[in-house]
């Protein structure tokens, strides 16, 4: 099994939405992706924002924590149990309106009500991880 580090964000515009994004288009999570070598987490996070949003424009602030779990399986049921993500994740405020992916690989990005996020969520412990923070951000 692999075990990988990933990085991403909690983005909220001034609504009180949060975006989600469409992975392989046959799954949601929160927008994030690998550590390429010599990034650090923050910086990672920011880069995958740009590439699963389109958004540029971001402010810190603060570090949201991390867990592990396993790669969303291909079609978007189960788990991949051939990589374990270390997934670590930073609040950010953005004034975006218009969201628009550069990366093929994720598809579509939506703002979505926070307290509507879980729902849309695929993977349980991506669900469980943003239950633990979602009354910390409003």
């Amino acid at each position: 099994m692999k075990e990988t580090e990933s990085a991403g964000g909690v983005v909220l515009n001034s609504r009180g939405e949060v975006v989600v994004v469409s992975q392989r288009g046959d799954s949601w999570s929160l927008p994030k992706g690998h550590l390429d070598p010599g990034e650090n987490a923050r910086e990672t996070a920011v880069r995958e924002i740009e590439e699963e949003c389109g958004i540029t424009k971001l402010e810190y602030v603060r570090d949201l924590g991390s867990y592990e779990r396993y790669r969303i399986a291909k079609g978007g049921v189960g788990d991949d149990t051939s990589e374990l993500k270390r997934l670590h994740l930073f609040l950010f405020k953005a004034e975006a309106e218009s969201l628009v992916p550069i990366d093929p690989e994720n598809p579509e990005a939506r703002w979505v009500p926070l307290a509507k996020v879980v729902d849309l969520l695929t993977h349980p412990k991506d669900k469980e991880f943003f239950r633990s923070i979602q009354s910390s951000l409003s």
